[in-house]
């Protein structure tokens, strides 16, 4: 029997829009306000209902973890890009250049540590802009050295292109289910 896999939880998560009325396409006179939202840790896109008097603003951090929320009444659940309204779709990209920006190492240790994943595609080709030529190279250069961080990548490797908005880049094509693989978004 396989063991269940345990439930992955988001403990923060960034407000991409706020509608104080709810959807204006739903019906009904009591409409709850909702707040969507970006989860730091899995960056899972998901649909919060904020406590009654609580008025959020886009970019605000909001805790939604297990203990006490003093913003947060409840998650209502996950969301696709697709039912993002156009105020959260523009602030996503920021939103997730900000934190590429902010977690560089996680991002740069991923070129440190990726991996073939079957005897014809490496970890490093899932990545928009980087082929086979660029893949050799980074393993060659990796293997005198760990990469410090984008501009350290970008500078021993010859004509790659801007990993930092590259692995942006993938993070949204793997939330919009465009890819088969998933690197970044769990």
């Amino acid at each position: 029997m396989i063991p269940p896999q345990p439930q992955i939880r988001e403990e923060h998560a960034i407000v991409l829009d706020y509608l104080e009325h709810g959807y204006p396409f739903e019906s009904g006179a009591m409409k709850a306000s909702i707040a969507q939202v970006l989860g730091l840790e899995h960056l899972s896109l998901l649909e919060l209902i904020p406590k009654k008097g609580i008025f959020l603003q886009p970019n605000q951090k909001v805790y939604i973890g297990e203990g006490r929320r003093e913003e947060i009444h409840h998650i209502k659940g996950k969301i696709n890009v697709d039912k993002l309204t156009g105020t959260a779709r523009n602030t996503l990209q920021t939103v997730i250049e900000d934190l590429v920006t902010q977690d560089e190492k996680k991002y740069v240790d991923f070129f440190n540590k990726a991996q073939p994943m079957t005897m014809r595609m490496h970890q490093i080709e899932l990545i928009p802009g980087f082929g086979k030529k660029h893949m050799w190279e980074i393993l060659e250069v990796r293997k005198e050295k760990p990469f410090e961080s984008f501009a350290d990548l970008k500078a021993r490797v010859k004509l790659l292109p801007d990993p930092k908005l590259a692995i942006v880049k993938r993070i949204l094509l793997e939330m919009e289910g465009k890819e088969k693989w998933k690197v970044f978004v769990r």
